[in-house]
């Protein structure tokens, strides 16, 4: 039995979908609904989080183990001789770029959303440090205060001496957590990330929220679709565009491409 977790809706052209935070795809149904009518949508769920595997132990994970996942679930999914659209959002779209480094050729078009691979930037050392204190936040004071340090970074304020009331969670409710998972086991290793470089050419859009215009993964987006010769597109709503306005952002991810 595969130890794959992932769901399938729709009909068509095959769209694998990599959601961000620790990979539980909550909040994307009615986006998923809407590209559905199009395609074959896959919501791959690297963590299982969403089929029965929250509270299970959990280690700190690592991008090429994700984009190891995409493409296996791809095995199982993709015709032969056919290709697949991918979306990545956030440390999704992390993986949805190591996967279009390595497996080029599985894949039609590849549209990463806001992917926090900060460590790339030329002040990547800096942010690197941004997004450690925010671990260290968790750690010291749960995730409701790295949460409010989260959006300092991502913002590019400076933080102030706020934000450290709190108390850190039990191992236990860690584990029941999918944002508490985000932050002890993916934040650091995917933001230390540095992308891969891909194949010239390749099929890839770079994407940000026009919402998230002057904020870092903005900046992001838009140093990467530079860096690798790609597209760049602003999508609606913010960081959460998949979320905030599902159907709007579905329309605009077919748009570009």
């Amino acid at each position: 039995m595969s130890d794959l977790c992932f769901d399938v809706s729709g009909s068509g052209p095959v769209l694998l979908v990599i959601p961000g935070g620790a990979g539980h795809p909550m909040g994307l149904d009615r986006m998923a609904a809407r590209l559905a009518q199009r395609f074959t949508v896959v919501t791959y769920d690297p963590l299982g989080l969403a089929h029965g595997r929250l509270g299970q132990p959990v280690n700190d994970q690592r991008v090429e183990e994700w984009s190891d996942g995409a493409r296996r679930v791809l095995d199982e999914v993709l015709p032969d001789g056919e290709s697949a659209y991918v979306l990545g959002t956030s440390s999704g779209g992390i993986a949805a770029l190591d996967l279009l480094a390595r497996h080029p050729g599985r894949l039609r078009h590849v549209v990463a959303h806001e992917p926090p691979s900060v460590a790339a930037l030329p002040d990547g050392a800096r942010q690197r440090e941004r997004f450690q204190e925010v671990y260290d936040t968790y750690r010291a004071a749960g995730p409701q205060a790295a949460g409010a340090r989260l959006a300092v970074v991502l913002e590019e304020r400076e933080a102030g001496e706020d934000g450290r009331d709190g108390q850190p969670l039990s191992r236990d409710g860690e584990l029941s957590s999918p944002m508490a998972l985000f932050l002890a086991h993916v934040l650091i290793p995917f933001t230390s990330h540095v992308p891969p470089a891909v194949p010239p050419s390749a099929p890839l859009t770079l994407a940000a929220g026009v919402d998230s215009r002057g904020q870092l993964l903005h900046r992001t987006a838009a140093f990467l679709a530079e860096r690798y010769g790609a597209g760049f597109a602003e999508f609606p709503g913010g960081h959460i565009g998949a979320v905030q306005h599902p159907e709007a952002f579905a329309d605009r991810l077919v748009g570009s491409w």
